[in-house]
C-alpha cells in the first residue's frame, strides 16, 4: 500500500514540476538583433504570443506578435488594440499579409476595423500612430513586429489577435469563425512600463523593415478583447527562471510534504 500511494504522489509532484516547464513557451523565442522585449505572454488560443515593452513616460508600446496562418502555403496573421470594446470592431490592427509559397517576408499594413465588412487591399489609418513595421517567418510561424503611439495615461487595453488562410489582392480574406477564433481576445496590462511575464531573448539576423503602412485583413483581422496577462523580466532569462522557481516551488514542496506525510504513517 505504502509503495502504490508514494508512486501515486511522485506521479503528481513529476506532473507539477513538468507544466511550467511547457507553458512557458514564449520565454524561449529568439528575435532578431536588437529586438528584445520586457514581457511576454501566451495567449489563451490560436498558439500565438505577445512579446512587448511598454514605456510608461512616452506611452509608447513596442510589440511583437507571434502566430502561424492557417495556411502553410500563405495567409495572414493580425494583432491589434481596441480602446472601445471588447471584440473585433474597433480594434486598432496590424496586419502581416503572406501570398503563396515565395520566400519574400510578409508584407504588413495597418487597419481600423469599423465593424464587420471585408477589408480592403490598402492600409486604413489607425487610432495609434505605427512605425517600425515589420514582419519575418520562422519555423511556420509569422513574426509581426511594430511600434505604437498609445494614449497618455492608458493602464491597460483589450488586445485582440487573428490568423488567416488566404489574401487576395493583398487584403486578407475571412477567417474562420471556430471556438479557437472566437476566443482570440484578452486584456493586455500596461502596468506603468513592466507587464507580466518571462523575456524574450534577441539572437538572429535582423529582420527586414517591411514597406507599407496599414492594411486590410478580411471580415476578421481580429477575435475580441479581455482576458490576461503576466509579468516577467528583462530580455534575457533571469525573469523566466524566477517565473518558474515561484510557479513551480510551492506546489512541489506541498506534495513532498505528502509523500513524507503518507510514508510515516503507513
Amino acid at each position: 500500500m505504502a509503495c502504490h500511494v508514494t508512486l501515486l504522489l511522485v506521479a503528481v509532484a513529476t506532473a507539477v514540476i513538468m507544466r511550467p516547464a511547457s507553458a512557458a513557451t514564449c520565454a524561449g523565442e529568439k528575435f532578431p538583433a536588437g529586438k528584445t522585449y520586457a514581457s511576454c505572454k501566451d495567449l489563451p488560443s490560436l498558439g500565438a504570443s505577445i512579446h512587448y515593452t511598454y514605456d510608461a513616460e512616452k506611452s509608447s508600446l513596442s510589440v511583437a506578435f507571434v502566430a502561424a496562418p492557417a495556411s502553410s502555403s500563405g495567409g495572414w496573421v493580425a494583432w491589434g488594440l481596441n480602446p472601445t470594446a471588447e471584440g473585433m470592431a474597433g480594434t486598432q490592427a496590424l496586419v502581416a499579409l503572406k501570398s503563396g509559397g515565395g520566400s519574400s517576408a510578409p508584407v504588413v499594413k495597418t487597419y481600423n476595423i469599423t465593424g464587420y465588412v471585408p477589408l480592403g487591399g490598402a492600409s486604413t489609418p489607425i487610432a495609434f500612430p505605427a512605425t517600425e513595421l515589420a514582419a519575418d517567418e520562422v519555423g511556420g510561424k509569422i513574426r509581426l513586429f511594430g511600434k505604437l503611439q498609445l494614449h497618455k495615461g492608458m493602464k491597460s487595453v483589450n488586445q485582440v489577435w487573428q490568423v488567416g488562410s488566404s489574401v487576395t489582392g493583398g487584403a486578407p480574406d475571412k477567417h474562420a469563425f471556430a471556438a479557437a477564433n472566437l476566443a482570440s481576445k484578452a486584456k493586455l496590462v500596461l502596468a506603468g512600463g513592466k507587464a507580466a511575464a518571462a523575456s524574450s531573448p534577441a539572437g538572429e539576423p535582423a529582420a527586414a523593415p517591411i514597406a507599407g503602412g496599414p492594411s486590410p485583413s478580411a471580415a476578421g483581422a481580429g477575435g475580441g478583447g479581455a482576458g490576461s496577462d503576466s509579468s516577467s523580466a528583462v530580455a534575457p532569462s533571469a525573469g523566466k527562471n524566477a517565473a518558474v522557481a515561484a510557479g513551480v516551488s510551492a506546489p512541489v514542496i506541498a506534495v513532498m510534504a505528502l509523500v513524507g506525510f503518507f510514508l510515516a504513517i503507513v
